[in-house]
């Protein structure tokens, strides 16, 4: 995996959670549960793909769980209207309080950037979901969307968060 396969030159940044400059920005923390067993209910979920697949989007992976190199394909809209955005994971974490991956963009996907999903447990029991994304149009489909594009993203982490918040009850 290079660089040069995806459509930006930031790969891995929201491991960090840089925020690269030219791109619009977005980080959104939810919470979504508490304690132990839900902590591990929404790693499982997140990295096993569980989150994506509950949401209203086809989600189609080259791996049953996120690590770096697999393939993720979200499809949204339905039948000849459906947009297919394909990336690739660029990091993952795996750690006592901490566990998440993100992706980047790949050719034929209507934005171009990376986003991540991270699930984390505070030292409160708290259990919180954030999703961290830079991204900016890169197709005729991604232009064409203009101000609503960003409203859609954020409208896709509050959906992550309400569908973890699911998955992570004991």
């Amino acid at each position: 995996m290079t660089a040069q396969d995806f459509t930006y030159a930031e790969v891995g940044a929201t491991r960090e959670a840089e925020r690269p400059d030219g791109y619009r920005h977005l980080r959104h923390r939810m919470l979504v549960g508490r304690g132990d067993a839900a902590y591990r209910n929404a790693a499982d979920a997140v990295m096993e793909f569980w989150m994506h697949r509950a949401l209203p989007v086809r989600v189609e992976t080259s791996a049953p769980r996120a690590a770096p190199g697999v393939s993720v394909v979200i499809g949204l809209g339905a039948g000849p209207l459906r947009l297919n955005a394909p990336c690739r994971i660029v990091w993952t974490r795996e750690e006592e309080r901490y566990t998440g991956w993100a992706y980047g963009t790949l050719p034929g996907h209507p934005q171009s950037g990376e986003e991540s999903f991270v699930v984390h447990l505070d030292d409160e029991d708290d259990v919180w979901l954030t999703v961290t994304a830079f991204s900016r149009p890169a197709t005729a489909a991604g232009r064409a969307a203009g101000p609503l594009g960003p409203v859609f993203q954020r409208a896709y982490a509050r959906r992550c968060g309400a569908v973890l918040r699911r998955l992570a009850r004991p």
